[in-house]
């Protein structure tokens, strides 16, 4: 639908309803990334998102590997000392978070969700959880992908009880 235009003036290619309606999708999507934005690394706007199995799927991801004894140890020694780690379903860094663990010891992983039900976007709110992932331990915080090495030492662990990623177990 074009509108009709007088001799010597422009047609707009985009009739003005059509050109507010992409004005007002294009706001929402904005609002909507820089609302989900809270995940440590940048989001593109996206015109749905799509479900986690579809992403993985999409993107090619093997499924996680399995656990090593070291990665299954070191779960036990986090649930042991009380660290928590808070994350989000729709996360990315999240998912690669727990992919670094295997299948198994991601499945053991002192993990809170924020975002799938309304206990635990309070209980997340409650922490002031600013970014996902974020690891909690005696108080102090860390943001963002940790690897295996650096949880160990940081929570006090054995020397060499994680001495490999995910990558590393597949041997």
């Amino acid at each position: 639908m074009a509108l009709a235009a007088r001799p010597g003036q422009l047609t707009p290619s985009i009739p003005r309803p059509v050109r507010r309606r992409r004005w007002r999708q294009a706001l929402l999507v904005g609002v909507s990334a820089l609302l989900m934005g809270t995940c440590t690394g940048a989001m593109t706007p996206a015109r749905s998102a799509p479900l986690p199995s579809q992403a993985l799927a999409a993107a090619g991801s093997p499924q996680p590997s399995p656990s090593s004894p070291n990665q299954l140890a070191l779960v036990e020694l986090l649930v042991r000392k009380g660290v928590l780690f808070y994350g989000a379903w729709w996360c990315g860094h999240c998912n690669h978070q727990k992919g670094l663990f295997g299948a198994e010891a991601a499945s053991k992983l002192p993990y809170v969700e924020c975002d799938k039900d309304d206990a635990g976007r309070r209980r997340c709110q409650t922490a002031k959880i600013r970014a996902f992932p974020t690891w909690d331990y005696k108080g102090e915080r860390r943001e963002g992908v940790l690897e295996l090495e650096e949880l160990r030492i940081w929570v006090g662990g054995p020397k060499g009880a994680t001495n490999r990623s995910a990558k590393g177990a597949q041997t």
